[in-house]
């Protein structure tokens, strides 16, 4: 495991810088993010991990310019985001497709919506309904797929928008063991083939060292920062290795030790 702090960083695609973030309650002021500081290179998958309640989905629904930050503030390319735009693109747990449209319709909607010509933008859904293995379900309703068939089809809608981020808080969460273990696969594969920049986030100490270059552990109430962690292992990763064990112990250790006392543990390596 090598310091962060001395290997040769590329220049940031995106900087969190000392963001704060406070929330009105029917108790009080309740702290949830508290001295961010962040810096995401171009082309890094990067894992925010933490308890419940740390504040990561909060941290990338500021970065996605859904919610803004109390103090301090994030940039992209240099240039302040202070609202949602398709360069971040955002990846739920529950899917959030339209409905009433196909598949071939939700993946195609960024690029209709952005006034692309139709024989390209049909290139564009073509392609990425390929990438994620779904070209033969185009023309099916989401009410007619399975959980990761929709979560696929919430990727590609995402990559079809032209993004240069991907965001995903907690994407595969409400998947059976089986189907996310193949999501998390796939993904590593769409992140290799399109250069993404990628931040997820994760409770899951086992999904974090499988899928990232840098697991950034946060502290629960308010969350900060805790220890960045650069993973070192090969791809595809084993599971069972020696090396992939002594890094979950080495992070679970530090996930566990600032939990509040008397809070439940939710943060283990098996979640």
């Amino acid at each position: 495991m090598l310091d962060i702090a001395s290997r040769p960083a590329p220049p940031p695609i995106l900087r969190v810088n000392d963001v704060h973030k406070s929330f009105a309650a029917s108790n009080g002021t309740v702290e949830a993010l508290r001295g961010i500081n962040l810096t995401i290179t171009k082309g890094e998958f990067v894992c925010l991990l933490g308890a419940s309640g740390c504040g990561k989905s909060t941290l990338l629904r500021i970065i996605a310019g859904f919610e803004h930050a109390t103090l301090g503030s994030v940039a992209m390319y240099g240039f302040n985001v202070d609202k949602p735009g398709p360069d971040r693109g955002m990846v739920f747990q529950d899917y959030a497709l339209f409905p009433w449209l196909t598949v071939r319709e939700n993946i195609g909607f960024g690029p209709r919506h952005r006034g692309v010509a139709t024989k390209d933008a049909a290139q564009v859904t073509d392609r990425f309904l390929s990438m994620v293995g779904l070209t033969s379900f185009a023309d099916r309703y989401p009410h007619q797929l399975s959980g990761g068939m929709k979560q696929r089809v919430a990727i590609a809608r995402v990559l079809a928008n032209d993004t240069d981020i991907l965001l995903m808080d907690e994407p595969f969460g409400a998947l059976d063991a089986l189907t996310r273990s193949k999501l998390q696969e796939e993904l590593i594969e769409i992140w290799r083939n399109t250069k993404l920049t990628v931040i997820f986030v994760t409770h899951s100490v086992e999904e974090a060292v499988l899928l990232a270059d840098r697991v950034v552990v946060m502290s629960a109430g308010p969350g900060r920062v805790d220890s960045q962690i650069e993973i070192n292992l090969p791809r595809p990763r084993d599971v069972s290795s020696p090396e992939f064990n002594t890094l979950r112990r080495d992070i679970t250790r530090r996930l566990t030790s600032h939990l509040v006392q008397g809070q439940p543990d939710k943060a283990t390596a098996d979640s």
